[in-house]
């Protein structure tokens, strides 16, 4: 997954990366909350970890704009040098889902990192996974469509699952290119949209089969169900 890292201490800083990269997850490292904020506005992320003291803002400041300015419910774990009770209820209070003080312990941090994403991804824990006529089967990398297996290249396959997994989200063209090909593999920008256009053939993806797959100009992609009585409404008029 795509994990966030906002704080000013560079020890801090390394080792949450370290832990983050052991757990197979990319990890991205900002300093300032401003920084973070133009970021969200152009990237899309998993996970945020957010530091409480920073040069510019305070930590509860930069979740309270991140659940109100930009509506996003993205899963936060808030650090902090502090953890008395009016800090906890601060934290939780702004929006954070989860609270951990300082110095950060790499055996709980792994812990409260998996909770936390099991809780706010359960779906990826499941050895099948269903979108209406669409079936997944991770361990076995199959895709199934109306109980017909679709022949998928191993990235199609990953592309696939990861935009259903993800359904109704904008995942801009970075975090596709680092789930799909791994960071620092630099994907050219038109093999992503090759296999965009490739995926919306061979899994028909419109409408009249409940999903939709839009280009957002300049940002990414997102994959969109389709309401079927209104579509079938909208027909009839």
């Amino acid at each position: 997954m795509r994990v966030a890292v906002l704080d000013d201490g560079l020890d801090q800083l390394t080792l949450i990366h370290q832990t983050m990269v052991a757990l197979g997850h990319e990890c991205h490292l900002y300093k300032l909350g401003r920084t973070l904020l133009h970021a969200l506005r152009r990237q899309t992320f998993d996970f945020l970890i957010l530091g409480w003291r920073l040069p510019d803002m305070r930590g509860p400041d930069v979740v309270r704009t991140i659940r109100g300015d930009l509506k996003s419910r993205l899963p936060i774990l808030l650090v902090t040098r502090d953890c008395g009770e009016g800090d906890l209820v601060e934290g939780l209070d702004s929006g954070a889902d989860d609270f951990m003080a300082k110095p950060l312990r790499t055996v709980e941090l792994e812990a409260r990192v998996k909770a936390l994403l099991r809780r706010s991804y359960p779906a990826r824990e499941e050895a099948e996974l269903v979108f209406g006529s669409y079936h997944f089967f991770p361990p076995s990398r199959v895709l199934k469509v109306r109980g017909m297996p679709v022949d998928l290249k191993n990235r199609e396959y990953e592309l696939a699952l990861f935009l259903f997994q993800n359904l109704g989200r904008l995942l801009s063209r970075e975090h596709l290119h680092e789930a799909v090909w791994g960071l620092g593999i630099q994907a050219l920008s038109r093999s992503l949209d090759t296999h965009i256009s490739r995926l919306r053939t061979k899994l028909d993806l419109r409408p009249a089969n409940g999903f939709l797959l839009l280009a957002i100009y300049g940002l990414g992609y997102r994959l969109e169900a389709v309401d079927q009585d209104a579509l079938r409404n909208s027909g009839k008029r």
